[in-house]
């Protein structure tokens, strides 16, 4: 093998799906939610990240999860379920919105921070990418990171214009790489989106497996390796092979 390509939220910021991040911080934060209380929120912020790229590909961390929030705060204000649970004054929920939003990008930088040693490990032997359904900002985030010198593609939706599952997106990721698919392995924490399409493309493919989907074995046409942990990646020798 001669590349890594990762999938970046819920696999190198922290492992854990972006909803269910956010369902936790916002539980952190005094309301009374589940993941499914809190989805169509998070499904509409993300769709309005995404057609906002253009005017977000500057943003950085802090300030792309300050725009989610402040989009999944316009569902939830509207829910008949929490506008007992909301505060009625704009500065009580200006400190409620950033108290979500300082919590969520606090863990991700411990998460990032582990993975930096991670890939500073694992790009001594292969060509890293990232391939990633993003807002167009990927690269400020990246670099806010301290991981461009270790990433030598990213690869951001926001940018392309296409999503994963398009194989569109893993194929401009190898061509940028000079790699062919079957050299490289494809690591995300979604069957669907990450391993199902780059193992069609000829990639190996290993699934982070969520706390949330602990002990759950996914279909062996899907996935080569199953992993809990990014520092599995460091005992898995058959990708040096």
């Amino acid at each position: 093998m001669r590349a890594i390509l990762f999938d970046f939220g819920g696999t190198l910021d922290f492992p854990r799906h972006w909803l269910d991040r956010f369902t936790t911080h916002y539980q952190a934060a005094g309301l009374e939610l589940d993941r499914a209380d809190l989805e169509p929120a998070f499904t509409f912020a993300t769709r309005r990240a995404y057609g906002n790229s253009a005017s977000l590909r500057d943003f950085n961390l802090s300030q792309l999860v300050a725009f989610l929030v402040n989009a999944q705060f316009q569902v939830l204000q509207f829910a008949h379920k929490f506008r007992q649970q909301l505060p009625a004054s704009e500065n009580a929920l200006d400190r409620l919105r950033r108290q979500i939003c300082d919590s969520f990008v606090a863990e991700s930088v411990i998460g990032l921070g582990k993975t930096r040693l991670l890939l500073a490990a694992l790009s001594c032997s292969f060509r890293i990418a990232i391939v990633s359904n993003f807002y167009g900002n990927l690269h400020r985030i990246v670099a806010d990171a301290g991981l461009s010198p270790l990433i030598s593609v990213i690869t951001d939706s926001g940018l392309l214009g296409f999503h994963k599952p398009d194989p569109r997106i893993f194929a401009a990721s190898l061509s940028s790489l000079g790699v062919e698919a079957r050299r490289a392995v494809m690591v995300g924490d979604s069957l669907t989106k990450d391993c199902a399409p780059a193992r069609k493309m000829g990639m190996k493919t290993i699934w982070l497996r969520h706390r949330e989907t602990h002990g759950y074995q996914p279909p062996a046409e899907l996935v080569d390796v199953t992993i809990d942990s990014l520092e599995e990646l460091t005992d898995l020798q058959w990708i040096a092979d």
